[in-house]
């Protein structure tokens, strides 16, 4: 490949291109975005080579676009690029559902090119101020091919993936939405509908809220996610997700009967499972969720405890996400919750502040 053009370059997009500069930086990188602003900061920082215009001819020299644009609008630059492009560019795109777009592809006679891609990793932060060139770091990265895609196309886009350090695995588009139904798409409905039960059920001088404690945060944590793009999410993934939500509320109402029964061996029955998968988990690879970089540390109760803390991560160029006390920890170790941007700076704050004798009680 020669040249690799991008729609869009927002986080993810933005961070696809600094990564493939990165790696390839002989490659020619061209792009648009809605906002011309963006285009003139990618080419000041020489993340791309060119800026052009949504239908430019430019587009058609790449041999390979990538649609990082949001996944409706994606879907109508389809019809447009199969005007524009040469017969061996692969088109691929970002988006978190698959099966429209793969779709969409095919109508637009794109049957032969486009491979449908999802890389599993994100923050909520966004635009291109936010991107990085190591997000895709061990993220797993969806590849849905169209029906008559070469395989040797399919390779060149899997052996790209790998070299931005990425984890590829292909598969159907229906896979795919399946898949993702049940680890990201649902999970953010339980989180929202967790909020909103609080929200709704808590008391007049909002007691539940004031003592929410870290368990109640970090599994609700994804509910502050963007409401534009999760209404998107529901919309065209609505068959799997509600597929998936029955069987969550099926679960949820066995546990209910386990309560209404007092039945003590199936609860501890539920409990033990749940745990014993979840603890199978990697903590290695990068999924949906955006991943926490947190540190839990006691301190005294006594005056500038927290403002030596600050400064001695300050002084050696750390910066902190957010800092707060836990004050229910009923489920927690640690009086003070230090969160980082990274986990390269959460590791050097446990060194600096082990070396100070400060006794760190749990990391994430």
């Amino acid at each position: 490949m020669k040249t690799i053009g991008f729609y869009g370059l927002g986080l993810i997009g933005g961070s696809l291109a600094k990564t493939i500069r990165k790696y390839f930086p002989d490659l020619k990188i061209i792009a648009w975005n809605r906002t011309p602003a963006v285009l003139d900061a990618a080419l000041q920082d020489h993340i791309i080579d060119a800026a052009c215009g949504q239908n430019d001819p430019q587009f058609a020299d790449c041999d390979l676009i990538f649609l990082c644009a949001p996944v409706q609008a994606n879907e109508t630059f389809l019809p447009q690029l199969a005007g524009i492009v040469k017969d061996s560019c692969i088109i691929s795109d970002v988006g978190s559902v698959k099966s429209n777009i793969v779709s969409a592809a095919e109508e637009a006679g794109l049957s032969a090119q486009f491979i449908g891609g999802h890389p599993m990793a994100g923050s909520e932060r966004t635009g291109l101020a936010s991107a990085s060139d190591y997000l895709l770091e061990n993220a797993y990265y969806f590849l849905t091919p169209c029906r008559d895609v070469p395989q040797e196309s399919v390779d060149t886009l899997r052996d790209l993936v790998a070299a931005c350090k990425a984890i590829p695995m292909v598969t159907s588009a229906a896979a795919h939405d399946y898949i993702v139904a049940g680890v990201s798409h649902v999970p953010h409905i339980v989180a929202s509908a967790l909020v909103n039960l609080v929200r709704t059920g808590d008391t007049e001088d909002e007691l539940m809220k004031l003592v929410a404690a870290g368990g109640f945060r970090d599994i609700t944590r994804i509910a502050s996610s963007s409401p534009d793009m999760w209404e998107q999410i529901c919309l065209t993934n609505g068959t799997q997700i509600s597929e998936t939500l029955g069987r969550y509320i099926h679960l949820l109402k066995e546990a209910q009967n386990y309560v209404d029964h007092r039945d003590g061996a199936a609860i501890h029955a539920m409990f033990t499972a749940s745990r014993n998968y979840r603890d199978s988990l990697s903590d290695t690879v990068t999924g949906p969720v955006p991943r926490q970089y947190i540190i839990y540390l006691d301190i005294y109760d006594e005056a500038g405890g927290i403002a030596t803390i600050t400064t001695l991560l300050a002084m050696s160029g750390i910066n902190i996400r957010n800092l707060g006390i836990i004050h229910n920890r009923e489920f927690e170790e640690g009086v003070l919750r230090i969160e980082f941007y990274d986990g390269v700076s959460r590791d050097q704050a446990i060194e600096i502040l082990k070396k100070r004798n400060y006794i760190v009680r749990r990391t994430t």
